[in-house]
């Protein structure tokens, strides 16, 4: 049978009732394309309506067995899971076969952070005497300045950056907009790449008022700042694997660390739910344990 009447339906409830942005929203169809691809093989093209929870169980050890690993496995169960809700939803389905399904049991991954020494080792690799090192600096500030995602970032606008206030407007998942401080080094380090480098570029039609620009004048990819993240920190010797994500890491946790308010964080990062937030605290109370069993001298076991 085909499936591609449901595939398009749920496209359309997860843009337009959920508000997921589009990577969010490929996230999950690709999850779905997956399952259909292993119904194709394996279940003869079953019909949804006939979908029972051993046929998803089976689904999950086939996946299992394709080497994807644990995270993966999850976020593919999470795109299934809500697959299947939106069919019950639209009533195709009387049951549900997916409420059943359990993902894996995943310890808590804690994410790469960067220490201020290390923030600061990194920046002072960028070479300012270059005009795209004048970008690249005021990238690093805003990343780790605002907190900001990739995507956030490289969809920055002229418009919505308001220096006297020392705010700017960000766009982020679902294209929810919400305001965010700038610090006075990334204040700093724009206006230098505004005056002296963006001022000089003439941009493509319909890019015109993006903030960070590539030397042809378009918006700037992921890849680009994902690769200039682990040059330099190539440069500056930090051997930990990290990308424009561990600013936003770093960002948050040093916040928590210094006592901000995790209400504040959640809002400044646009996090929809507070748990998510939540995580920094986590980081926290990982470092002050290292430091208690480290320095104090009752937390060391006796001989």
């Amino acid at each position: 049978m085909s499936y591609s009447i449901y595939k398009k339906g749920f496209k359309v409830f997860l843009q337009l009732e959920k508000g997921l942005a589009k990577n969010s929203t490929e996230a999950y169809l690709h999850d779905v394309d997956l399952l259909f691809s292993y119904f194709e093989e394996k279940e003869n093209s079953i019909a949804l309506q006939k979908v029972e929870v051993k046929h998803l169980r089976r689904f999950l050890e086939w996946i299992n067995k394709s080497g994807l690993g644990e995270y993966s496995q999850a976020r593919v169960i999470s795109g299934v899971r809500s697959f299947f809700n939106y069919m019950e939803l639209e009533k195709v389905l009387e049951n549900n076969p997916a409420t059943l399904l359990s993902p894996p049991r995943l310890g808590r991954k804690l994410p790469e952070v960067l220490s201020l020494y290390e923030i600061e080792t990194l920046m002072e690799h960028v070479d300012l005497s270059l005009p795209e090192g004048q970008r690249n600096r005021a990238i690093l500030e805003t990343l780790y300045g605002c907190g900001l995602r990739v995507s956030e970032l490289t969809g920055l606008r002229l418009s919505h950056y308001f220096p006297k206030e020392s705010i700017l407007m960000v766009t982020g998942k679902g294209d929810k907009q919400r305001l965010v401080p700038v610090g006075k080094q990334a204040l700093k380090h724009i206006d230098l790449y505004l005056n002296n480098y963006r001022n000089q570029i003439q941009a493509k039609k319909g890019e015109e008022d993006i903030l960070f620009l590539n030397r042809r004048g378009g918006r700037l990819s992921r890849q680009m700042i994902f690769i200039m993240i682990r040059d330099y920190a190539a440069k500056a010797g930090i051997g930990k694997k990290i990308g424009p994500h561990t600013f936003r890491h770093s960002f948050a946790t040093h916040l928590v660390q210094n006592g901000a308010d995790l209400r504040a964080v959640q809002e400044m990062l646009g996090h929809a739910s507070i748990t998510t937030t939540e995580l920094y605290t986590h980081l926290s109370t990982d470092d002050l344990r290292s430091a208690i069993l480290k320095y104090h001298p009752r937390a060391k076991e006796r001989k």
